[in-house]
């Protein structure tokens, strides 16, 4: 590819991205989220996700210092459960001793839940993460830019920073952090991971056809991938899930004052692209 076809590119991508900013989420996924809500309204009563509860094996992580005292011991036999809620509670406390890497331990386990750890992927590659001499520096420097700055700025801060941790896992760091720092500036983190990429990708495809900005899709593919966003795209991504956030609140289907997170959640775990 030329440089005029980059440009030509990323100028449709800006395009699509207008788009999606003024016509936010489409019938088809406002249906959806409005049956979600309608099967998970008492778990999730006070309109945020810190009700999401994950299952992980707290002895599958037993190489894994520091260990967070939120989270079982991983002397532990069986499985345990801990919530968005408790991992915020954690982080909040980790934050305060600025234990920056028992804050990313929290969140990481969290994030991983019981996904991967059969083969020890997820606990071998957070024990790579940890042994990074410079991890403390970048994540003291993220949640510095969170708090001073912003949410795009957080992102900036820890990508592609720290060998292993990608942003599936750091946008969750970040957006715990958010949650016991909120930003100075713009709206809180919220996670980016290859799923909500995919939702995202299948909204912006969407409105490509439509608009004619991207007729085959090929944009959206590329600036939704499945890894490795830009802090550009995480700006993007950020802002419209606080506005599509808004968008339902104001409808019948989505309880009003809802935190973004809930939306978050939802996507996470809503198909509506084989629903019609």
């Amino acid at each position: 590819m030329n440089e005029q076809d980059g440009q030509g590119r990323q100028e449709r991508a800006d395009a699509v991205d207008r788009e999606m900013a003024a016509r936010l989420l489409p019938d088809a996924v406002v249906r959806a989220l409005g049956s979600w809500w309608e099967t998970n309204a008492a778990a999730f009563a006070d309109g945020t996700a810190g009700a999401h509860t994950v299952r992980y094996t707290p002895g599958r992580w037993a190489q894994i210092t520091p260990w967070p005292e939120a989270l079982a011991p991983t002397s532990a036999g069986g499985d345990a459960a801990v919530s968005r809620a408790e991992v915020a509670s954690a982080v909040a406390d980790a934050l305060r001793r600025e234990a920056f890497q028992e804050a990313l331990v929290a969140t990481y386990v969290w994030g991983k839940g019981k996904r991967g750890t059969p083969g020890g992927s997820g606990p071998a590659t957070l024990h790579k993460i940890l042994a990074f001499d410079s991890l403390d520096t970048a994540l003291a420097t993220a949640v510095t830019a969170l708090r001073e700055h912003g949410a795009p700025q957080a992102y900036a801060a820890l990508h592609r920073q720290v060998p292993g941790l990608g942003p599936a896992f750091f946008t969750k760091f970040l957006y715990f952090t958010g949650i016991a720092l909120p930003p100075a500036h713009g709206p809180r983190p919220l996670i980016l991971d290859r799923v909500l990429s995919r939702r995202l990708r299948w909204m912006a495809a969407a409105v490509g056809r439509e608009s004619r900005h991207d007729v085959d899709g090929s944009v959206a593919a590329w600036v939704w991938s499945d890894s490795n966003w830009s802090p550009h795209r995480y700006q993007v991504y950020v802002s419209f899930m606080h506005a599509a956030a808004n968008q339902l609140a104001g409808g019948d289907s989505w309880p009003s004052g809802a935190a973004p997170d809930l939306l978050e959640c939802a996507l996470f775990t809503t198909s509506w692209e084989t629903s019609g």
